[in-house]
């Protein structure tokens, strides 16, 4: 009864202070949630809705559960923010994004502004930039994607999508990256379309402008821009199944080691260009410190099933090749993965691409100076050339930081980013 009565005034609290709760009885909040986080304008939390966590925010004309019962768990929710139902879990939701009935965002996903998806959608460890959005019956665990210019012209996942995240051994070496951060981040990319009742077996990459027809399983690298795929069906038969051979080790840990170092990426961005947007907003800086513990989450992932992968290569067994040691590749990987992953730090990040990086900022600061706007206008206003620099700053970090894992398994990456 205690506790009860401590759920019971909160929702009073909030109450009071302008959340609209329909019917006040029929929602659940724990002793961990901090009132003061809870914006009490535009705020309406619906009927048979869970409030739980000490890290939860819920900004300024935020819908919670219009569609259906949700829980929050220790989720940043910026402004104007519609969750209609489902759960969702140390998870952040920028400006205007949304999620429809049943959704089940598990821990690690950032969606960007007006990122939305449709009903039943499993997202974790998703990164959405801004417009991307989702159909329905799709899950999208472990990728990120980019494109688009506006709701109008946005990267989309058609419906009933599955990114397989998943190798036969059971690793989760399968980060894909669908588009990338230092074009991505300028918001001036043509969209990425996926179409619906297909999928991607990561670890897979591609490039932005490109059409994926319906029903096509990629499984293969995709770089260049503006292409129309149209996938063959998989060929059937039955093969031997060798458990822990990794034939196509190479190009799995480069794609990983490419997705750690957009990570970096992205996390410099976040540093050095879009704190100072948050600095106004209701809530901002628990926002933005709630996105870097995401970026955290999703390093810390991919290092942890790299090393994972790594501890599986065998030290020698007869199955590696005809004398029964395992090739120069695998075990430098599985030798070295330790200091490959010592790589991918916020500090050597910061010291990649030092010049563009100081003048792509000052050229950004001076133009923001001048133009008032948000986060996206400011972004798609920039000059072309001011664009490029600080692609050409992004860029810098992902080849720096690749090239440095790349020079301790030399007999297993060479890089073409």
């Amino acid at each position: 009864m205690e506790v009860k009565s401590r759920c019971h005034d909160k929702i009073i609290q909030l109450v009071n202070k302008g959340v609209d709760i329909p019917n006040p009885l029929t929602v659940d909040m724990d002793e961990a949630v901090s009132v003061d986080r809870i914006s009490g304008n535009g705020v309406k939390i619906y009927p048979g809705c869970r409030i739980y966590g000490d890290k939860t925010v819920i900004s300024e004309g935020s819908k919670i559960g219009y569609e259906g019962p949700a829980t929050i768990d220790n989720c940043q929710i910026g402004p104007s923010v519609e969750l209609k139902s489902g759960y969702f879990k140390n998870s952040v939701f920028l400006k205007e994004a949304s999620m429809g009935l049943g959704a089940h965002v598990r821990e690690g996903c950032i969606l960007e502004e007006q990122a939305s998806g449709a009903h039943c959608v499993g997202l974790k460890h998703t990164i959405l930039f801004p417009f991307v959005t989702l159909g329905s019956l799709i899950n999208f665990c472990d990728c990120l994607m980019a494109g688009g210019t506006s709701r109008k012209d946005h990267s989309e996942v058609g419906s009933s999508y599955i990114h397989f995240n998943f190798t036969p051994d059971g690793d989760k070496t399968t980060a894909s990256l669908i588009g990338d951060v230092p074009r991505g981040v300028m918001l001036n990319q043509p969209p990425i379309f996926l179409g619906g009742q297909g999928g991607i077996v990561g670890p897979v990459r591609l490039g932005y402008g490109n059409v994926v027809a319906a029903g096509t399983i990629l499984r293969s690298d995709f770089l260049e821009d503006n292409r129309l795929i149209v996938g063959k069906p998989h060929r059937g038969g039955v093969i031997r199944f060798v458990p822990k051979s990794y034939p196509g080790l190479s190009r799995v840990v480069g794609n990983n080691l490419l997705y750690l170092a957009n990570l970096l990426a992205l996390e410099q961005w976040y540093i050095n260009v879009r704190r100072s947007f948050f600095n106004g907003q209701n809530f901002g800086e628990l926002i933005y410190a709630g996105v870097l513990d995401k970026l955290t989450l999703a390093k810390r992932e991919r290092i942890k099933r790299l090393k994972a992968m790594a501890g599986k290569i065998p030290e020698n067994k007869k199955r590696n090749d005809r004398n029964g040691q395992v090739p120069p590749g695998k075990s430098e990987f599985r030798d070295k993965i330790q200091k490959v992953c010592e790589v991918f730090t916020e500090e050597l990040a910061a010291k990649e691409g030092v010049e563009p990086r100081d003048r792509f900022l000052d050229a950004f600061e001076s133009y923001k100076a001048n133009n008032d706007g948000s986060y996206i206008e400011t972004i798609q206003g920039l000059p072309d050339s001011v664009s490029q620099e600080g692609t050409r700053w992004l860029d810098t970090i992902v080849e720096g930081l690749c090239n440095k894992a790349g020079k301790l398994l030399p007999s297993l990456l060479t890089f073409k980013t």
